[in-house]
């Protein structure tokens, strides 16, 4: 028995300002699926305490991942389908249906969150490139992943030159073929 698109399970991972959120909203709406992004900037909000802090902290202190990575997991397995977006969905729900990977160049995502976000072209990147280091040695210490090997991913999509809606096309016209 094959299963449907309601009950389908989506993985989508990439690095901040690949277009994980965005993405993954789009294809939940198109599919009508729970969206689940529960993110340390959203655990920072509920804590009322600074997006930089908290990251700070999580740096040192593997209580705030681990709780991030518990909480979008154990929704992600709640009744019926979903897509869920984070930067380690693809590894930490292993029964997803389809695992899409986000990627892009690292001069592409600066431009996003500065555009997101505000800030120098210069601070954005150097704050997104400390990012990224501290979440490798994070990933790699706590959960033996390295969120630079991804080649096991179902479909790898380079997000420089694609808008979102296009990205979102292309993930729905691949779980539509693998759920079949």
């Amino acid at each position: 028995m094959s299963k449907t698109i309601n009950a389908a399970r989506i993985a989508v991972s990439g690095k901040s300002g690949c277009g994980n959120s965005t993405v993954s909203r789009l294809v939940a709406e198109a599919l009508g699926l729970r969206f689940i992004n529960f993110t340390m900037r959203n655990l920072a909000a509920e804590k009322r305490m600074d997006f930089k802090e908290t990251l700070d902290l999580a740096a040192t202190d593997e209580s705030w991942d681990k709780e991030v990575d518990t909480r979008q997991v154990a929704l992600a397995r709640e009744n019926g389908g979903c897509v869920l977006g984070s930067r380690l969905a693809i590894w930490m729900l292993p029964e997803a249906d389809l695992k899409v990977y986000l990627k892009a160049a690292s001069e592409v995502r600066a431009e996003r969150i500065m555009k997101r976000e505000g800030g120098t072209f210069e601070s954005v990147a150097a704050f997104t490139a400390e990012r990224d280091r501290q979440d490798r040695e994070r990933f790699l210490r706590m959960y033996r992943i390295d969120n630079d090997e991804y080649a096991f991913a179902d479909l790898i999509i380079d997000t420089d030159e694609l808008t979102p809606p296009k990205i979102a096309a292309l993930i729905i016209d691949k779980i539509k073929v693998k759920i079949r």
